[in-house]
């Protein structure tokens, strides 16, 4: 937890941007996994703990900028709940810890919001994302569960604070950077043939919570890199496999990590391997050269694709004129995803704030495959933290569909991408903070290159 203080001043922020109403934080309540007693690993909702540091289950807040008023909301333990869980300090001090003076009950939240809107103050709401969140949105407020989209200058405001990462973050978030590089360090060491995914999976987990967080999301560890979120782990890895590892690492404060590596798991790649993680490598080192403010992210993933472009063109699985191939998304076919994303408190920061806002800054998204999954697209800022994570992928489904298809047959060279089947794919990720002259990597340096690969195997 950070000062009372940093609470303190992140709410006076967003009180003077909306200027008017009461604004509601619904934290969230706990999940059961299989039944109500037996819950999944509990996780506060990002806004709650930016705005008030709290990261237990049932509490909501309001902020009631009209009358100058911040209250939590939510109930003492009972004698049963200290039986089983131990003496705590009571609401009443864990709010005083962030700055606020009221606590009052959890079932006078509603009467409170009741009694606001009579008085004709405008109740503010983020996105839901929980169906509890939206039931209570529903009893409380009366809003069906088809409107809640929430406020839009309680969005934007939202998303304006934490977009920019102060001092004592960027600390917090690059902890969880060391602690995810540790992870993806000890994977390419350890990996070799005859191995199961999960053990990898396994590995990186114990590191993770043995710094005292956890996993910031959950881990893709596969020799199928060619399936973009791929959650099993069941495969056993075999001589001649190439496996990739998405995984990243979550501070005790709920800041994240997110990174990626790609290595063969023999001790050196193929000359086909080669060739092709060469390829990615460049995209990623023009990415990280680009980095600057004022640059929109989206001409830097447009810079990425060129490069891919005219690297399968050398190859022999593209033709024709790369910046067509670009325009008309013939690249996607094996670059299918963004380039990355923000990153803070969220591994993919404030996505449930919609995407838009986030990384648009309210303008249009692409529909166009490929383009339209490229999560951050707007100008970059002084105090931004983003992920750079190009990728080159061979999708024995989409080749044959868009083959099938006859789609972008002046730019695929199809016959030549049926020897690439097999391949699986390729990604690497780092994470980078956008500075006042360009960007700073965050965390150790992971093995970037097939030499650095390869020397650490």
């Amino acid at each position: 937890m950070f000062s009372k203080e940093t609470y303190q001043a992140r709410r006076d922020v967003l009180k003077k941007q909306i200027g008017s109403g009461i604004l509601l934080f619904l934290g969230n309540d706990e999940m059961g996994l299989n039944y109500a007693d037996n819950c999944f690993r509990y996780r506060q909702d990002s806004t709650f703990l930016y705005y008030f540091g709290l990261s237990a289950p049932e509490l909501s807040a309001i902020i009631d900028i009209d009358n100058d008023q911040e209250i939590i909301f939510g109930d003492e333990l009972s004698i049963d709940a200290i039986v089983w869980m131990g003496t705590q300090p009571t609401l009443k001090e864990k709010a005083e810890q962030v700055g606020v003076q009221t606590v009052l009950p959890l079932s006078a939240l509603s009467d409170t919001l009741k009694r606001a809107e009579a008085q004709g103050q405008t109740v503010h709401f983020l996105p839901p994302y929980r169906p509890e969140h939206r039931i209570k949105l529903l009893e409380w407020l009366g809003i069906p569960l088809g409107k809640q989209e929430g406020s839009i200058p309680f969005i934007r405001a939202v998303v304006a604070q934490r977009s920019i990462k102060t001092d004592e973050e960027i600390v917090e978030i690059e902890r969880a950077c060391d602690i995810t590089a540790d992870m993806h360090i000890a994977a390419i060491r350890m990996l070799r043939p005859g191995m199961k995914e999960y053990e990898v999976a396994g590995a990186l987990e114990a590191i993770a919570i043995g710094a005292g967080g956890d996993l910031s999301f959950p881990t893709i560890a596969t020799i199928n890199g060619q399936t973009l979120h791929n959650h099993y782990h069941g495969n056993t890895v075999r001589s001649g496999d190439l496996f990739l590892l998405d995984a990243g690492a979550e501070t005790a404060m709920g800041y994240a990590g997110d990174m990626s590596s790609t290595f063969p798991a023999d001790t050196t790649f193929t000359p086909q391997q080669r060739e092709i993680y060469l390829i990615q490598n460049a995209m990623h080192r023009a990415a990280v050269e680009a980095l600057r403010p004022g640059i929109p992210y989206m001409e830097v993933y447009e810079l990425t694709a060129r490069i891919a472009v005219d690297g399968l063109k050398a190859l022999g699985l593209m033709k024709g004129n790369t910046d067509d191939a670009v325009r008309e998304g013939a690249y996607a076919m094996f670059y299918p995803h963004g380039l990355g994303h923000m990153m803070g408190l969220d591994v993919h920061d404030m996505e449930n704030l919609g995407e838009i806002w986030v990384g648009y800054d309210g303008k249009p998204k692409s529909t166009m495959f490929g383009r339209k999954s490229q999560r951050l697209a707007r100008e970059l800022e002084p105090g931004f933290v983003l992920t750079v994570e190009p990728g080159i992928y061979f999708i024995p489904e989409l080749m044959d569909k868009w083959r099938a298809e006859k789609k972008h047959l002046d730019f695929l060279c199809y016959d030549r991408m049926e020897t690439y089947k097999g391949f699986g794919g390729i990604r690497n990720e780092e994470d980078y903070l956008i500075t006042a002259t360009g960007a700073r990597r965050l965390g150790k340096r992971i093995p970037l290159t097939p030499e650095e690969v390869e020397a650490l195997r």
